[in-house]
């Protein structure tokens, strides 16, 4: 059994993400009409609207699943006021080791940054984990997915905006 793990969202994304769950599950049973009345249209293997219900329903099922576990792991909070310090909901510029350039995304969960302009990584990825509570200037170092490691230093880490 593994553990929970906890999903940092501001009080707006969870507001948002609550209000979609509540309108998904509102919507059921004009889904299971869908289902219903294309049922009645004759032979099920041959009856394209059928099919086409059954996978709206089950992709709307899926989703209510996946809001519902999001939501019941949330803690939420607000958007950190303070710089200098990555945490979730901080907006940070990052240096690679072997590269020149500057990287900038958000410290959060993807349904967080769902409207921004702004790549999301998980405080739960690789790099998230190594950076949470980095302070500016500070280089950590990750694991990658081939095994090998990166090294990445924290060039700025402010508060996320819209």
């Amino acid at each position: 059994m593994s553990e929970t793990q906890v999903t940092w969202l501001t009080q707006d994304a969870f507001e948002r993400l609550k209000t979609e769950l509540d309108e998904l599950v509102a919507n059921r049973p004009v889904i299971a009409a869908k289902i219903n009345d294309a049922r009645e249209e004759g032979d099920l293997r041959e009856n394209g609207g059928y099919h086409a219900a059954r996978e709206e329903q089950a992709q709307v099922e899926g989703r209510i699943r996946q809001l519902q576990e999001l939501l019941r792991t949330a803690q939420v909070g607000d958007v950190p006021t303070e710089s200098g310090v990555a945490m979730p909901g901080s907006v940070l510029t990052v240096r690679y080791d072997d590269e020149d350039d500057t990287e900038k995304f958000l410290l959060a969960n993807r349904e967080e940054g769902a409207h921004g302009d702004i790549e999301v990584y998980s405080p739960e990825s690789p790099l998230g984990k190594a950076l949470l509570d980095a302070k500016e200037g500070e280089t950590r170092e990750y694991e990658l997915p081939n095994g090998g490691t990166m090294k990445v230093t924290l060039v700025k880490a402010e508060p996320f905006s819209l």
